[in-house]
């Protein structure tokens, strides 16, 4: 077996000696010697919503791997309210451009609030997403007591009646799904937002709302309390798990786009302007998460949908972004209410 080289106490303090050198003289980049200590401190990262919810098993998953291939660990700060807005409001304004802050939101639903209602205080431009963890297909979904056993006796019903539909955000993936299908079938849908993916669940469990629809991930993890109708992607990834339901576009003849939440990191634009030997660490070893099989074991262990877990980097999430933020204009007057 190969062993790796680790240097001496001495070769140690020469290299260290070396590189402060060159960069005195000019022979190395000030940020290149830099970005050799980085990071030298915890990385801490706001999330813009409660502990113990689907970003915060995703970020402690992806997380506890990635520390060790960057030396550090990340220090989680959670900042819940205005459906995601107060934690981009810490981030932007409250914590410093260095690459030692990062936020790690909901792509969909947060890029959503944005068409809906723009930041004050900050321009979208001013961040940038930079690493996908997982892509999360919307579904449609009831308590196991609720008298709709399918995604048409739901339409039937919506005909005759304005049926009451929990969701965790009015602006969200699922929502702009359920909407479309109200437009498209003349159901009445009117969306309830119930803050949060469990109370959510709990809304439909409890019977509190007709039915909910949310990120199917979270839902599949409380099937012994649900039964989901129907799935806003190309196809049911988790199969059994969801209850076989099917693709809104296979059932109905749509065409819509799969309507996907997608967890991801995100970074001030001015940090990657001023520091891009730092972002290029962050880049490289996020990615190297992805192919070390403890990262499998770790989604596996908090029960998330490794079928969902795919890697994107800034390129991935810029298109994301573009796509999410077009469907959002397209369906905006119906999360404005306005239609």
């Amino acid at each position: 077996m190969t062993r790796l080289w680790k240097p001496t106490k001495r070769e140690f303090l020469y290299k260290a000696a070396w590189v402060a050198g060159a960069a005195a003289s000019g022979a190395l980049p000030l940020s290149s010697a830099l970005a050799a200590k980085y990071p030298d401190r915890n990385i801490k990262v706001v999330i813009p919503t409660r502990e113990g919810g689907g970003a915060d098993r995703n970020f402690r998953a992806f997380s506890g791997i990635w520390k060790e291939y960057l030396k550090t660990s990340f220090e989680p700060g959670f900042f819940p309210g205005a459906s995601g807005r107060v934690g981009y409001e810490v981030y932007m304004g409250k914590r410093e451009a260095d690459c030692y802050n990062l936020i790690f939101g909901n792509m969909g639903p947060e890029l959503l609030n944005w068409v809906v209602k723009p930041p004050q205080s900050f321009k979208v431009e001013d961040y940038l997403y930079f690493g996908r963890v997982d892509t999360d297909p919307g579904c449609v979904f009831a308590g196991k007591k609720s008298p709709f056993n399918s995604i048409d006796d739901i339409v039937a019903e919506g005909k005759k009646r304005k049926l009451n539909v929990g969701t965790s955000r009015m602006a969200h993936p699922a929502s702009v799904g359920i909407l479309a299908l109200g437009e498209h079938t003349g159901a009445q849908f009117n969306l309830i937002p119930l803050s949060g993916g469990k109370n959510t669940v709990a809304g439909a469990v409890t019977g509190e709302v007709d039915f909910s629809v949310l990120t199917s991930g979270t839902v599949a993890a409380k099937r012994k309390l649900v039964k989901t109708f129907l799935v806003f992607d190309d196809k049911n990834k988790l199969g059994e798990r969801l209850d076989n339901a099917p693709t809104m576009n296979d059932h109905f003849g749509t065409k819509l786009p799969p309507l996907l939440s997608s967890r991801a990191f995100g970074i001030h634009k001015a940090a990657v302007d001023n520091y891009p030997d730092r972002f290029e660490i962050l880049q490289n070893t996020f990615k190297e998460v992805f192919d070390d099989p403890k990262f499998k074991a770790a989604v596996l262990k908090a029960r998330g949908n490794w079928e969902y877990v795919n890697y994107g980097g800034p390129a991935e999430c810029a298109e994301y972004s573009k796509n999410i933020i077009e469907i959002g204009e397209q369906f905006k007057p119906l999360l404005s209410g306005n239609r």
